[in-house]
């Protein structure tokens, strides 16, 4: 099975089953006998020669590798399969994949790679156009070391702290909040948790230095080569109460799905959960949650996808079946897959026929790409209420988008979401894994075109705009919290049908600060100064930068 990303965040899509993916996918399962390790040796092949105007098949070039990879894939228990090559080979191979799949590729630019590495060359391998409100077209171009996005989608573990920041700003004076913190994580145990700003890293003024050593020493500290680096470090509470921190890095596993209640309101039960990152390990927790929700008999339910960067689009279709049921949905399709004018009928990856990706009202083993015949659980509302950021995005926006195709009435509380309608197929070559923009996504009613975010509004005017209130994101109180100034809004909406006064007077305002901010996951991260938004849980290095 193979797995494609869509927002962010993975597209899971089975030509049997079709999984689609916007940021995540599996590992884990049953021990095999692994196969001999390839050495990766042999004669390196002549260095191919670029010509421009013509693109020879990627697979002339798939697999040779400057730095061929030795022994056995630990998710795949089969040997690598790289061979000895070149960097000419990797950027050749790179050159005609984007040709053939990349969504714009009569926008790219046939570009001599002599002059590149393999590094810049992908960079180069995207659009340059905007869209009509100025912004970057595609903001979503980006490479991983394949060992830790697949120890990240799949395994379901970050190195780090287990830490996501808001960062405000990366240059002084910079402005890295807590937003969130792992359970299982070394933050946690220092009691470290939303609200805490950062002032210090291993004695340099996180805030203010500008001196390359002290970017240094900060980028040293937020970013840790390996679990078990010792690094101190400094913030100021939302008492203001200065505070001191040992925190030694590790390995730390997600855990998507927190803060799962029910609370009592004028409307009856409501359900609440934060859903933080659309990846494999994530379907045992929603479905435990639903089961929670429809014993409890909840009336109204709250989904929190204010840090949710994305991930598999297979979740994303089975979490809008747990939530809608199959009176709503009646046989509709989740989304359609739209890829360039080069694959009008067929999907790219695999040749066969291209079908919409369904509501999936089945368990998915993620592993083996297949469904299973376990029912998933069913709360059958006719509207939700999610709450949403900037850093809400691709598979976040697709599940919106999704339940809007189907006329389930969905209720925006927060801030305009990222704008991501596309996917990807993370593909791997020579230990690098690439996502570039291969397809766009439309719900059952055709609709697909926000690109420049799905944005809350007490009263609609455009097809981007989703009835709800602009509120901002409220450091000062736990997430869950029903004072917690998006939730707490929720609540006011679906008593009075109302948004709080002064997130009306104050929408615009709000909704800009929280669009200049952007939600880093786990280790460092901050935000890639050439993108808008961190995304489907990418984890950019460096990069505290001087000014």
């Amino acid at each position: 099975m193979k797995f494609i990303q869509l927002r962010s965040s993975l597209t899971l899509l089975i030509s049997a089953l079709a999984l689609t993916a916007c940021g995540g996918g599996s590992g884990g399962g049953t021990t095999v006998t692994p196969p001999a390790p390839n050495p990766g040796t042999g004669t390196i092949p002549p260095a191919p020669t670029w010509v421009a105007g013509q693109f020879p098949a990627e697979g002339t070039f798939k697999n040779f590798c400057a730095a061929p990879r030795s022994g056995v894939n630990p998710y795949s228990n089969t040997a690598y399969p790289d061979k000895a090559g070149t960097t000419d080979h990797e950027k050749m191979w790179l050159r005609s994949w984007s040709n053939r799949t990349y969504l714009w590729y009569r926008e790219l630019s046939d570009l001599n790679p002599a002059s590149y590495t393999v590094e810049q060359y992908f960079n180069l391998l995207r659009t340059t156009a905007v869209i009509d409100s100025g912004a970057v077209k595609d903001k979503y171009h980006y490479q991983d070391n394949t060992a830790e996005y697949k120890k990240r989608t799949q395994s379901g573990v970050t190195s780090g702290y287990g830490i996501s920041w808001k960062a405000g700003a990366t240059a002084p004076p910079r402005d890295f909040v807590i937003a969130y913190t792992e359970s299982a994580s070394p933050a946690v145990a220092q009691n470290l948790g939303r609200g805490a700003k950062l002032l210090e890293v291993d004695g340099v003024d996180f805030v203010n230095d500008n001196t390359q050593a002290g970017v240094d020493k900060i980028n040293a500290g937020l970013l840790p080569a390996k679990a078990g680096e010792s690094h101190q470090f400094t913030f100021v509470d939302q008492q203001g109460v200065r505070r001191s921190y040992t925190l030694v890095s590790a390995d730390v596993p997600t855990n998507p799905v927190q803060n799962v209640k029910v609370i009592n309101s004028a409307r009856g039960k409501v359900g609440y959960l934060q859903f933080n990152s659309h990846i494999a390990n994530a379907q045992p927790q929603l479905i435990a949650a639903i089961h929670k929700f429809r014993n409890d008999n909840v009336s109204e339910l709250v989904i929190d996808l204010r840090y949710n960067g994305g991930g598999l689009l297979a979740l994303a279709s089975q979490f809008g079946f747990m939530v809608a049921g199959p009176n709503i949905i009646q046989g509709r399709d989740f989304e359609k897959l739209v890829f360039n004018d080069k694959y009008p009928n067929t999907d790219p990856e695999t040749g066969k026929v291209q079908r919409p990706v369904p509501f999936y009202d089945k368990k998915i083993d993620y592993q083996a790409g297949e469904l299973t015949g376990e029912n998933l659980p069913v709360v059958g509302l006719s509207r939700v209420f999610v709450l949403s950021t900037a850093n809400t995005c691709s598979a976040s926006e697709a599940f919106i988008n999704g339940l809007r195709g189907v006329d389930l009435e969905v209720i925006l509380i927060g801030s305009k979401t990222c704008g991501k309608p596309y996917g990807f197929n993370p593909t791997d070559n020579c230990g690098v894994t690439y996502s570039t923009i291969q397809f766009s996504g439309v719900n059952a009613k055709g609709f697909g075109d926000y690109a420049d975010g799905l944005r809350p509004a007490p009263a609609p005017q455009f097809a981007a705009d989703i009835k709800g209130c602009s509120v901002a994101d409220d450091l000062t109180r736990p997430l869950g919290d029903s004072n917690e100034k998006m939730f707490s809004a929720a609540l006011q909406y679906m008593s009075s049908g109302t948004c709080p006064v002064q997130t009306q007077t104050l929408a615009q305002a709000l909704a800009a600060k929280s669009a200049a901010a952007a939600i880093v996951p786990n280790g460092l991260e901050v935000r890639d100064p050439n993108q808008d938004h961190i995304l489907n849980n990418k984890i950019y290095q460096p990069e505290i930068k001087q000014q």
